[in-house]
């Protein structure tokens, strides 16, 4: 890779935005909106203005990177503080307008606007406050309300509530990638992802389609699974692909909505599972030793986590297929991740 493409990409975390449009196609679909053009717009949208956060940030906490973090772009020499901020407001700049082309006035007034100012002020002034971890978190969930363009968000605000409650246990546990945590922040961590797993089990048993809910313990979780997943890192995506197949296949049979369903709840339990057990794994090891290199590492498997989590918010909206490469790109972005790091 080039130098200087390196070296902007390591300021942006660019690997990291992998993990940013799957909240605006998990709100576009909750809202029942999920054109394809202002979807697309939109989540490049958040993409830019993703990235302009990670720019923001570097240039916001140079002074302390030069004594914590020696090796970022800034601190190292390799980019100026002046050309950080640039792209910074340069990529607030293509987000805004990106919005303003996908989907109008209103939705740059009522969405992007908002969302871009809740970065702005993350990094600014909220993060090293008490007051840091619920800012993240609030812009995190105002990107999946993004995805619900200028009409009403209700329908979205569980999808954004679930995301936003993860972004908030990641974000607090961030707060000691220096230095090691006390036990009580990955407990944290991990009790919140077991709670999100739970929920989200819970549900998909409620609303669990004719098949789905005769299918074998092999194929659709259980919350006893779940929360074996989550001790164990393990996850169910085998023997939920080969049954998604299946169903898939007799989409045009006279059973077609019967199977669609439970597709939809097949793959919405693996990739409910596979959230879990990513998060978990990391956690627990954090529970277990709260050193730094742990607590970066658990903090990275949070940001990754991501995808499955909102591949399990599209699934449970009625798009499976769409959910799919959600889950698919996860390895990708871990490998990305050991190039150009996520954190």
């Amino acid at each position: 890779m080039n130098t200087t493409l390196r070296t902007y990409a390591e300021l942006v975390r660019a690997p990291a935005a992998i993990t940013v449009p799957g909240d605006v196609v998990a709100g576009a679909l909750a809202a029942g909106r999920p054109g394809i053009r202002r979807t697309t717009g939109l989540a490049a949208s958040s993409v830019a203005l993703y990235w302009a956060g990670m720019a923001l940030n570097d240039w916001a906490d140079r002074a302390e990177d030069a004594t914590e973090r020696p090796e970022r772009p800034i601190p190292s020499g390799r980019l100026t503080p002046r050309a950080a901020l640039a792209t910074a407001i340069g990529l607030t700049g293509a987000g805004l307008g990106l919005a303003a082309l996908a989907g109008g006035r209103r939705t740059l007034l009522r969405r992007t606007l908002p969302l871009a100012a809740a970065v702005w002020a993350y990094d600014l002034g909220l993060k090293s406050t008490p007051l840091g971890p619920a800012a993240m978190a609030a812009a995190r969930a105002l990107d999946v309300l993004h995805g619900t363009g200028p009409g009403r968000a209700a329908a979205a605000l569980p999808a954004a509530a679930a995301v936003a409650a993860h972004t908030f246990a990641v974000t607090r546990l961030s707060r000691h990638e220096v230095d090691g945590a006390p036990t009580s922040e990955p407990k944290l961590s991990l009790a919140t992802t077991t709670a999100i797993a739970g929920a989200g089990a819970a549900h998909l048993l409620a609303t669990a389609g004719p098949r789905a809910a005769t299918a074998s313990a092999a194929q659709l979780p259980t919350p006893a699974r779940l929360f074996s997943a989550a001790a164990d890192g393990s996850h169910l995506g085998a023997p939920a692909a080969s049954s998604v197949a299946a169903l898939l296949a007799a989409a045009g049979t006279p059973d077609a909505p019967a199977a669609r369903k439970s597709a939809r709840d097949l793959v919405t339990g693996a990739a409910l599972a596979t959230y879990a057990g990513t998060c978990a794994r990391a956690q627990t090891a954090v529970v277990r030793d709260p050193s730094a290199p742990r607590v970066r590492a658990a903090v990275g498997a949070g940001i990754h986590a991501l995808l499955p989590l909102q591949a399990t918010l599209v699934a449970r909206a009625g798009a499976p297929l769409l959910a799919l490469p959600l889950v698919a790109a996860l390895p990708l972005v871990g490998r990305l991740a050991r190039k150009v790091s996520s954190t």
